[in-house]
């Protein structure tokens, strides 16, 4: 049986998806930056997903270089490109985040042509989907964020030049297929936490004084993975984008935080009760029927949320 190749297997999704082929019994091979400083934590978070470590073969690839590509995907008909950079905090310079997403993505796709593989699964994001305003801000697949709308944070717009670019690229016989999350969270396999972990973390610490103003779906980390691997396997998803949200709806980060307050009481006792000032954002309808096209059936938010928590309690990565 031929490798699996996940890119940017030691973050936050690829853990979860690594994990998720392991236990269906494929043999997996994941890039990272440096094998020699990822390798352990890799595996440890791996086994912590439920699989075995055995049937995974990590090698390096770096999204800014053409080096170990070919390598990478040599003997792969099969290739999820998880690996793109999400900032805690927007760069001054929006070409920080938007050349390696769209170079790499671009880097991956060529490899992937020229090797053959029979399909690529991208992740890419809500943010290239509905980062434009809308008289009706109503969301499917058929949206796109524009990324010359003035004011446009760096990493929607990369999002969206980089998804935008693999779309426009000359893949040969090589498919592609879309996965478009909103806010992701769920539990983390890693102890090195991504953005949306650490303002968790920093809500629950009290670090954070007010809440972002901001309203947002969510998608768990778990079914992100499996709308990886049914985005793979049904034929008909092949040249589609596939929206990932919870059925539960958007909510705000105040609802978040409430969130928080309910299931953990004295323990969320630091959690901000007040949203950063300035104006009521439009509260966005998602849709999420075509991912559920394909069988589909995300958790519930509050259970997202939930065990969000127990994972960086039982991690020890949050001081509550």
């Amino acid at each position: 049986m031929s490798p699996v190749l996940v890119t940017g297997g030691s973050g936050y999704v690829g853990t979860h998806l690594i994990a998720a082929l392991l236990r269906a019994g494929r043999p997996v091979r994941t890039t990272v930056r440096s094998v020699s400083r990822s390798d352990s934590a890799l595996r440890a978070a791996v086994r912590r997903g439920g699989a075995d470590d055995a049937g995974l073969t990590v090698v390096e690839a770096d999204l800014s270089s053409d080096d170990g590509w070919a390598a990478a995907v040599a003997g792969c008909a099969e290739i999820h490109h998880v690996a793109s950079p999400i900032p805690v905090a927007q760069p001054s310079d929006p070409d920080d985040l938007i050349v390696p997403a769209r170079d790499g993505t671009l880097r991956v796709l060529r490899a992937a042509r020229d090797a053959g593989a029979r399909r690529v699964v991208l992740t890419s994001s809500f943010a290239a989907v509905g980062y434009t305003p809308k008289p009706v801000p109503d969301f499917t697949e058929d949206d796109w964020t524009d990324p010359d709308v003035p004011g446009l944070p760096p990493y929607p717009r990369s999002k969206t030049i980089a998804e935008r670019a693999a779309w426009n690229f000359d893949r040969g016989a090589t498919e592609l297929v879309v996965v478009n999350p909103t806010f992701i969270l769920g539990p983390t396999l890693t102890t090195g936490l991504g953005s949306s972990m650490q303002l968790l973390k920093m809500m629950l610490e009290g670090t954070m004084t007010a809440v972002p103003r901001q309203r947002f779906g969510i998608a768990d980390v778990r079914d992100v993975a499996d709308l990886h691997l049914r985005a793979m396997a049904a034929p008909e998803a092949a040249g589609r984008r596939f929206l990932a949200v919870s059925d539960t709806g958007t909510m705000s980060f105040l609802e978040l935080a409430d969130t928080l307050r309910r299931h953990f009481g004295d323990r969320a006792a630091r959690v901000p009760a007040e949203e950063a000032p300035g104006p009521d954002p439009a509260r966005p309808v998602i849709h999420n029927d075509r991912a559920k096209s394909l069988g589909w059936r995300p958790r519930p938010a509050e259970t997202t949320i939930t065990d969000s928590v127990d994972s960086l309690v039982d991690l020890d990565l949050v001081d509550l």
